[in-house]
């Protein structure tokens, strides 16, 4: 039968993966809930290749994480992970595609305020703030995707180095500390933080991806409050 499953295998919550599932599909739902034309093709196209992808993938994650759960030997384990990897392939391509969908808005909002052609300035504050909050969603998946490794192989013990420096693992290294495992939400935590500040707060990036990452997000971040400032400044003048 070989050893039993160790604690050290899988060490990201079910829950955790749940709640990047859900990003994704509150994603899709901000997209659709753009006001004006900002989209590439019609509205529902980005939408609907987004839950295309959601759907098998949910199905696979769910059903990798009952194997998981059953698994006894070290064959099994490596299957899983074979698995893991796979999965998160195919997360990325998701996360890629939210993100090219979110940045052409963004190009088609700036076009619109140079332009002036929008039907109403408030309704161009809206879909910015709309663009900005789906850009922060896109970036904690891109952190969860990228940091380790992937969410399915930050516990293994082959895991890649971190990519982030979060508190919790310059404090003492007693057992609860030293085993801590970054969840969504502290991902979601770094990506808002990093929109606001344009800049890290608690969080520090280790690697070169790391800090591209943080740093297109906080250009992003930059520029979509700055069109809305000056937008603002136009209507209020």
């Amino acid at each position: 039968m070989g050893p039993p499953p160790s604690p050290d295998r899988v060490r990201t919550s079910r829950l955790d993966f749940w709640l990047a599932r859900g990003a994704v599909a509150c994603i899709a739902g901000l997209q659709l809930l753009v006001v004006n034309d900002l989209s590439l093709g019609p509205r529902w196209l980005a939408p609907a290749l987004e839950v295309a992808l959601l759907v098998p993938l949910t199905t696979i994650t769910a059903w990798n994480q009952g194997r998981a759960r059953r698994a006894t030997t070290d064959a099994h384990w490596a299957e899983i992970h074979h698995f893991h990897r796979r999965i998160r392939r195919l997360a990325v391509v998701l996360t890629a595609l939210v993100t090219v969908a979110n940045t052409a808005a963004l190009a088609a909002l700036v076009r619109a305020l140079l332009n002036g052609k929008a039907a109403g300035g408030s309704t161009l504050l809206v879909d910015a703030l709309n663009i900005w909050g789906t850009n922060v969603i896109i970036f904690a998946l891109w952190f969860w995707t990228t940091d380790r490794g992937g969410a399915a192989l930050r516990g293994h013990p082959r895991a890649q180095d971190p990519d982030f420096l979060f508190p919790q693992m310059t404090m003492a290294q007693d057992d609860a500390r030293a085993r801590f495992v970054p969840g969504f939400v502290d991902y979601l935590f770094v990506a808002f933080t990093n929109a606001t500040a344009f800049s890290p707060t608690d969080t520090l990036p280790l690697t070169a991806r790391a800090k591209l990452l943080m740093m297109t997000e906080a250009l992003i971040s930059l520029l979509t409050v700055a069109l809305v400032a000056a937008r603002a400044v136009n209507i209020l003048a």
